[in-house]
């Protein structure tokens, strides 16, 4: 069960194909981080523009949302935004249309360069997919460059001001 009073919205940046603000093409999802756990939670409706064959929803998009809500886990325990290096993903059965999508991601093994994470899709007939990854963290040069990327919003601050906390280990 989730605590929602422990939820927090992670930032966004313009032009993300999955949390984008600016992106007409995007799917404009809000991200939340639960700050004593780390994991990761969002929902995603597909609609009709996310279908590969007719009534199914595209493998690469849900693939694309549970990479997201993946390296946000990545990112959140490390303090670093991270790159993906390997996904890997296991199709259980398909997504439907209009069906809201259940996402939750968190860090399995952090080893300071290598974040391995894992992650599911469910909806209420049960698991779509489930994943695994690994995330390189970026070197903290290119985090700072990254943070000033993040759009500035009230229901985003306390993520920006953790993320935004310098940590020493390189």
């Amino acid at each position: 069960m989730i605590d929602f009073t422990r939820l927090i919205q992670l930032p966004h940046t313009a032009g993300c194909l999955v949390c984008g603000r600016d992106n007409p093409h995007g799917m404009q999802l809000d991200l939340h981080v639960d700050r004593e756990t780390g994991v990761v939670h969002t929902t995603f409706t597909p609609a009709a523009e996310h279908i590969g064959f007719e009534g199914i929803i595209h493998g690469g998009v849900l693939a694309t949302v549970l990479d997201e809500a993946m390296v946000w886990a990545a990112t959140w325990s490390g303090r670093r935004f991270c790159v993906c290096g390997e996904l890997n993903v296991r199709f259980r059965r398909s997504a439907q249309v209009g069906v809201p999508i259940r996402v939750e991601a968190a860090v399995e093994i952090s080893r300071g360069r290598l974040i391995t994470t894992i992650g599911s899709l469910s909806d209420p007939s049960g698991v779509i997919a489930e994943g695994s990854a690994k995330y390189v963290p970026l070197s903290q040069e290119k985090n700072r460059e990254f943070l000033e990327t993040l759009q500035q919003h009230p229901s985003t601050l306390e993520a920006v001001v953790y993320l935004r906390e310098e940590v020493l280990v390189e």
